[in-house]
Order: structure tokens, then C-alpha cells, then sequence
């Protein structure tokens, strides 16, 4: 798949690789290829999501892999034409819930994580919904704005 960023023939001309999973690059390669928003959308799923809360909680710290995610997932989701999908209240208690989870687990790496705490893919919203009494899936103030949890604070 190719992409133009501004005028074809320049340095702006961006070449994505189609991929099937995440999962053929390595930690550093899936990071550099979402920070630089090539990386192909197709495989940017929620799995892919989570992975990537889970490599930057481990490289940098709660609080830094909020602002991380933060910003290059604005980056990527307005580079791959998809800024109206960005939701601020998700992608921050996505963070939260990898880090609760993670706290928990002595697993060394995020294949051997997800595999132990599942329902953070298969029951993604119901755990976010334990925390929170706005639909965040849907509300534009969410979308926006962080919004902290009503029901249950994050740990």
C-alpha cells in the first residue's frame, strides 16, 4: 500500500508495508513503525493497541507511556486519515487496564501477558465499563477529553 503525504516525489512520499500481524516485527520495529504512523493500518487492531501500551509501560513508566500513546496515536490515527476514530478516554484507560493487569502478572512478554489476562481482548469493554458510567465508546466529550472514571478509580 502506498500513501501520499503532501507531493508525490518527495521526501514526503510514504511507502507502507502490508503485513499480516504485528507480531512479524519486533518490539523497536512495531514502536518506530507507529511512531512514524507506517505502520499498515490493517494490522493496528485493538490487540496491536494493547501491545503497544504494554512496550512503552515497560520502557518508560506509567505516567510517560500515557503521554507516548497519547501523541502518537493522534499522530497516526490524522496520518492514516482516521483522526475521527481517536478516543482520549479509551486510549488512556487502555493504559490503565494493560498496567492494572500488568502489575499482576510476572509475565516477560506481552504474547505470554495477553494470553494470561485475555479479557483485555475479549472483554475489553466490560472491564472499562466497570469503571465508568458514560458510554466513553460513544460520547464526544470522551472522544475530547479524558474523562476519569465514575464507578471505579483506576490502581
Amino acid at each position: 500500500m502506498l500513501r501520499r503525504k503532501e507531493n508525490p516525489g518527495t521526501a514526503s512520499f510514504v511507502h507502507i508495508v502490508p503485513m499480516k500481524s504485528h507480531y512479524s516485527l519486533t518490539d523497536a520495529q512495531f514502536e518506530q513503525q507507529f511512531a512514524n504512523a507506517v505502520l499498515d493500518p490493517a494490522v493496528f487492531t485493538h490487540e496491536a493497541h494493547l501491545r503497544l501500551a504494554w512496550n512503552h509501560l515497560n520502557q518508560y513508566g506509567l505516567e510517560t507511556a500515557i503521554e507516548h500513546v497519547v501523541q502518537q496515536l493522534k499522530h497516526y490515527t490524522k496520518a492514516v486519515g482516521a483522526a475521527d476514530k481517536y478516543n482520549e478516554t479509551v486510549t488512556i484507560a487502555a493504559v490503565y487496564a494493560v498496567q492494572h493487569f500488568k502489575i499482576r502478572s510476572s509475565s516477560s512478554d506481552f504474547v505470554t501477558f495477553l494470553s494470561e489476562n485475555s479479557q483485555l481482548k475479549t472483554n475489553f469493554k466490560d472491564l472499562l465499563n466497570t469503571h465508568y458510567q458514560t458510554n466513553i465508546f460513544q460520547s464526544a466529550h470522551a472522544k475530547a477529553t479524558f474523562l476519569a472514571p465514575e464507578l471505579l478509580p483506576f490502581d
